[in-house]
């Protein structure tokens, strides 16, 4: 993995360590970290992402529209598109999952097709917190569409290392 590997955020590594293990009031190093290494280039997300954080009225959804709103790819051009597609297709043909996963996969403002297609075309890391449990059957879980698709993917915590983010 290059040092000059930009790492794209799930919003479930954005979500769960604001609520969780790096709530604003407990480690207010790990935001400050994020927005220094996004603003270095190495660490982004996507506008799906933005828009599925946005829907909450929490601590996150503050401190995204004020320290980093500007680190959001747009999916919008046409190689994204095409790969994302190709992203739908794969998981139509996938017998492990229900229909009912497979069309909430498939919902245009679901963050995670685009996400893979976003990281495949750009070449980026995915830094999320899902697990490639093969098992898992409620939901196409993005660490199988990596696998399936060639991109590399991360956990928050091995992402900070990689990237060699230090608190304090």
């Amino acid at each position: 993995m290059s040092s000059s590997q930009v790492f794209l955020l799930d919003s479930n590594v954005l979500m769960t360590a604001a609520r969780h293990y790096y709530a604003f009031d407990i480690a207010p190093c790990f935001w400050t970290s994020l927005s220094q290494h996004a603003g270095n280039g190495e660490l982004r997300s996507i506008d799906r992402v933005l828009d599925e954080i946005n829907r909450g009225t929490d601590e996150l959804v503050v401190w995204i529209n004020k320290s980093f709103l500007n680190y959001f790819f747009e999916t919008d051009s046409s190689d994204v598109l095409q790969k994302y597609t190709e992203i739908i297709r794969w998981s139509q043909g996938e017998n492990r999952y229900s229909s009912a996963v497979k069309e909430d996969f498939a919902r245009f403002d679901h963050a995670d097709p685009w996400l893979v297609a976003y990281a495949l075309v750009h070449r980026c890391v995915i830094v999320t917190l899902e697990s490639p449990n093969p098992a898992t059957k409620k939901k196409i879980p993005i660490p199988i569409i990596c696998e399936a698709f060639g991109v590399q993917w991360l956990n928050t915590f091995d992402m900070l290392r990689h990237a060699q983010i230090q608190f304090g």
